[in-house]
Parts: C-alpha cells; sequence; structure tokens
C-alpha cells in the first residue's frame, strides 16, 4: 500500500500547495474543505476554484467535503484511511472576524484540532501530525520589544532580536484576541499530544503565508489582498503606526517543504516559528513600492490612525532551529519572486 497525505483545509493557500506537493513526492491526496473561508469572507472568500484546479490537476486527488467539527465524520474517516501523513491547515483565519463569532473560531480551531487529534491516537498514532499555528499565538507580546523607527518601517532595536522572534519567547499574559486565543489552545492541544501521549506532532506557527493560490481579503491575506486592490484601483487601509508595521512572508511551497521534511524525520511535540525570516520581510509602505514598480499603478489607499486588536508593530521569525533541525530545508522563494507570482496569478483572474 502507498503513502497516503490527508489534508484538512485543503482548497486554501497551504493546504493546496501541500496537496500538490505532497502529490509531488509520491502520496496519494486526500483532502478535507467545507469552504467554510466563504461563509467567514463571502464571495471574496471562496476557494471552490481552488478545489476544482485540484481535482482536475492532481492525479488521484480525493475530495471529502467535512467539516472537522463533525466528530463522528472524522473518526469515521480515519478509522478507514489511517493516513501517513496528517497535514491540518483549515482554520477560521481572522482574528478580526474571531470577535463577530467566537463559538464558529473555538470550536474550529480549538475543538476541530482535538477532534484530529484524538482520530490520530485512535487510528494511526504512529502518523506525523503537522498543525499550522500562528504566530498570533505570541499575542501582543512582540510590541513590548524596544523599537526603532526608520523611514519606512519599524525594527527591533534590541540585539536579543537580530534573528527575530524564536520559539522561547513566551505566549503568556498578553492580549491575543479571540482568534490567537483559539489557536493557543489548538496549539497547546498538539503539543500535549505530543508530549502526553508520544504521538509524533508539531506547530509550525506561521507569520505571513502566502503565494499566488491565496484567495486574499481584507481580513485575512496581507500580501495577495495588496495586490489585488492595486490591480483593481480599490480603495486598501492601513490600520494604525504609519503604514510601518512589519511582516515576514513565506512562500506556500517553502511551507510545503518543510512539512515533507518534518514527516520524514519526525519528532514529538515539537514547535517552530515558520516565516520568511527577516530577508523576507516588509511593511505595508514597502509593498506599495515592491507592487506598483510590478504593475505600474499607484496604490489607492487611505490612513485610519487606529491599529487593529492585537496587531503586531513588528514581527519575523527567526529560523534558526527550523534550519538546525532540518539542515536540508531553506527558503527557496523570496519575497520578490513571490511578489511576482502572486501579481500574475491575479492578473490571470481577473
Amino acid at each position: 500500500m502507498g503513502k497516503t497525505c490527508l489534508v484538512t483545509g485543503a482548497a486554501g493557500l497551504i493546504g493546496s500547495e501541500v496537496v500538490r506537493h505532497f502529490s509531488d513526492i509520491g502520496y496519494d491526496v486526500h483532502g478535507i474543505d467545507n469552504n467554510q473561508r466563504a461563509i467567514f469572507f463571502g464571495e471574496a472568500g471562496d476557494t471552490r476554484w481552488n478545489r476544482d484546479r485540484l481535482l482536475r490537476e492532481v492525479k488521484g486527488y480525493r475530495h471529502y467535503e467535512l467539516d472537522i467539527r463533525d466528530r463522528s465524520a472524522i473518526l469515521d474517516l480515519f478509522k478507514d484511511l489511517r493516513p501517513s501523513v496528517i497535514v491540518h491547515t483549515a482554520a477560521q483565519p481572522s482574528h478580526d472576524r474571531a470577535a463577530a463569532i467566537p463559538f464558529d473560531d473555538f470550536e474550529i480551531n480549538a475543538v476541530g484540532t482535538l477532534n484530529l487529534l484524538e482520530a490520530t491516537r485512535r487510528y494511526c498514532a504512529d502518523t506525523p501530525f503537522i498543525h499550522m499555528s500562528t504566530n498570533k499565538v505570541y499575542g501582543d507580546r512582540p510590541n513590548l520589544i524596544r523599537l526603532k523607527e526608520l523611514p519606512t518601517r519599524w525594527d527591533y532595536d534590541d540585539p536579543t532580536y537580530a534573528h527575530g522572534i524564536s520559539e522561547e519567547f513566551s505566549i503568556d499574559q498578553s492580549k491575543h484576541s479571540l482568534f490567537g486565543a483559539s489557536k493557543v489552545a489548538g496549539d497547546v492541544l498538539v503539543q500535549e499530544y505530543g508530549r502526553y501521549f508520544g504521538l509524533p506532532t508539531c506547530c509550525l506557527r506561521g507569520g505571513c503565508l502566502t503565494g499566488p493560490a491565496h484567495s486574499g481579503v481584507e481580513l485575512h491575506g496581507f500580501l495577495s489582498y495588496l495586490v489585488k486592490c492595486n490591480l483593481e484601483g480599490t480603495l486598501y487601509h492601513i490600520y494604525g503606526y504609519k503604514g510601518k508595521q512589519v511582516r515576514d512572508n513565506i512562500h506556500a511551497l517553502d511551507v510545503a517543504r518543510f512539512m515533507a521534511a518534518f514527516a520524514n524525520q519526525p519528532r514529538s511535540g515539537e514547535v517552530y516559528n515558520l516565516g520568511g525570516g527577516k530577508n523576507n520581510s516588509c511593511s505595508i509602505l514597502e509593498a506599495f513600492t515592491m507592487v506598483e514598480k510590478l504593475t505600474g499603478r499607484k496604490m489607492n489607499y487611505d490612513y485610519i490612525d487606529q491599529p487593529r486588536m492585537g496587531d503586531h508593530i513588528c514581527y519575523y521569525s527567526d529560523l534558526r532551529k527550523m534550519k538546525a533541525h532540518y539542515p536540508g530545508w531553506d527558503i527557496r522563494r523570496n519575497l520578490q519572486d513571490t511578489m511576482v507570482e502572486i501579481v500574475a496569478a491575479w492578473q490571470t483572474r481577473f
């Protein structure tokens, strides 16, 4: 029997890239996705186009319109499938949206994750379980780091963080947003199933995950939405911090490649800060400049002098632990190349 990979959130940005990558490296791939993104964000967040593309283009791909909150359906699927690798990317992904749908947010991000973990423990306890967490588990604590203001960005003014935020950074005693809190719950559960039950699990605390398959909307999908606004001439809102707030950006393929590296050499209860690192970071203002050079169109934007709740002023990931554990992995798609791909993808969709 061949190797089988089960991907939740399979029609999303990371999920779809994982489907393609694991298929390319020899897995039979099965995906779970019930298009909740369209419910969270409306028509602009719909991912059925991506699901249909996977069904057309990925040989042997099987898709399940399941809700990860449906415990009995998840248990039944795991009992039958017993996958060789599980990649969990399904989530309610917006900290802004979570406040309006707190029950849905927690049930998807925390309870849904528990359903998947328990199904794994019962039916395939030796299977690597890879969980797409978020840097929002750190809450607003990164904003307590001493910063310096530069012409187009904020940056750390403390040598402790010269390489970015490491996995040793505290997640405690900070404001997370309800989204951040529900993701903390899921993150800790994944760690605990590794540490307590010995399952091979890891949490990947992502920064800005991006790429051409993203259905970016204002509440989720920084670079994708910014490019979309530029091409359409739509008004882009900057919320606070002078537009100098910084994010690191990592291409979805580099995320999928790290997941494959972990699946090949799994560990138990691990945590990794998975982002682009300082070299692939940018502020909103810097992203404007990059996209304007690529499209020849000026950004149409305004400024709202009120930051989003719990928003990071500056965040980029310290990648040293990841590279130490998996020295064969490194980032292959830099920020400039990624922006080129996103622009091209949106141009073909208009």
